[in-house]
């Protein structure tokens, strides 16, 4: 079987990623396997390449001349710098490219805002707080897509618990 990658080679390296629930797999060629940071069980993965090869294929397109780059003010990084390199320069970084980071973080890790974790020893009124907060979001949704019954469900849901928090 030849490589997926360059299509020259004799494949010997199966390659599986879920991303958010998704199975992508490729038969790669050593030299392909080597060079996208996947390393043989002896040697090291290479982290920062793998990150940067998941970046570069979502936008081989968004990649623009150097004369036409964006340059970040704190740290000098280019949005093909981070493509390449699968780190992001600073937290600047994150505000100057933010239109063009957004795809890969939400293919990533499946959504964009970090909600966190309550401990077990948080009250019963800051896991309401949450459960409030996600049936608002999720009624937010329903209106949007015009499933005004669910909506209504979902709004009844939330008065119940406004009434017991009122409580």
């Amino acid at each position: 079987m030849l490589c997926e990658h360059c299509g020259k080679n004799q494949a010997n390296t199966h390659v599986k990623r879920v991303i958010n629930g998704k199975v992508y797999e490729a038969m790669l060629c050593p030299e392909c396997a080597a060079k996208m940071g996947f390393g043989s069980l002896t040697g090291t993965l290479n982290l920062g390449s793998l990150l940067g090869s998941t970046f570069t294929e979502a936008f081989k397109d968004a990649m623009l001349p150097m004369s036409d780059q964006i340059v970040c003010p704190e740290c000098g990084a280019t949005f093909n710098d981070i493509a390449q390199d699968g780190k992001v320069g600073c937290a600047k970084c994150y505000e100057i490219f933010y239109d063009r980071l957004l795809p890969s973080l939400q293919r990533i890790h499946g959504k964009t805002n970090h909600t966190g974790k309550l401990p077990r020893s948080a009250g019963i009124q800051a896991k309401q707080r949450n459960e409030l907060d996600r049936l608002r979001e999720d009624l937010a949704k329903a209106i949007e897509a015009q499933e005004y019954e669910k909506a209504a469900q979902i709004r009844d849901n939330i008065r119940e618990l406004e009434k017991k928090e009122g409580e």
